[in-house]
């Protein structure tokens, strides 16, 4: 019998019966089933991916239709609240004052070349040291983070830093 290719509790237990009553000892049961755990390809999306699919579906012409909200196949308010909570929040990179990684709001804020180095490997982005000398990339900086500390909920401490450490004008 095959074994399941699945990454769900269930179809792990099954591929070690199968293998157990196959004549193979349990230790190696166990071992078989995790690989096969393993090598299964990862469920793509969810809810709210599938929703996307379908509405993509329907704009390209397939004939479906959303279904009303409680008919009988369509998603509950559960299911809702079950994907809210599973969703991936993107948090960005990790940067720490500590590991060396951004500069502390005394010393201008902002990231160092540690930090630098890791957001680009992290996000294939090509972030580039300060340019406090002059040139467009400072004027837009500028322009962007007074933005930032003129919307800020709050004092903004590192944007006003960084603001210093770029020598923008009226900081």
């Amino acid at each position: 019998m095959p074994l399941m290719k699945s990454k769900s509790a269930a179809a792990f237990k099954k591929n070690i019966s199968a293998e157990v009553k196959a004549g193979k000892p349990v230790k190696q049961a166990v071992a078989i089933a995790y690989s096969v755990k393993r090598a299964a390809p990862k469920k793509e999306g969810g809810l709210y991916a599938n929703i996307h699919a379908k509405q993509e579906r329907i704009k390209n012409g397939s004939g479906e239709h959303m279904r009303k909200i409680g008919s009988k196949g369509a998603p509950t308010a559960e299911a809702f609240k079950q994907s809210a909570k599973t969703a991936k929040k993107d948090g960005g990179v990790s940067l720490s004052v500590g590991r060396g990684e951004k500069l502390p709001t005394s010393q201008g804020a902002g990231l160092t070349a540690k930090g630098r180095a890791k957001a680009n490997a992290a996000t294939g982005s090509h972030l580039k040291a300060p340019q406090p000398q002059g040139g467009a990339r400072k004027d837009s900086f500028c322009a962007r983070m007074s933005g930032v500390v003129k919307h800020a909920k709050g004092d903004a401490p590192r944007a006003k830093a960084s603001l210093k450490r770029w020598k923008c004008p009226n900081w």
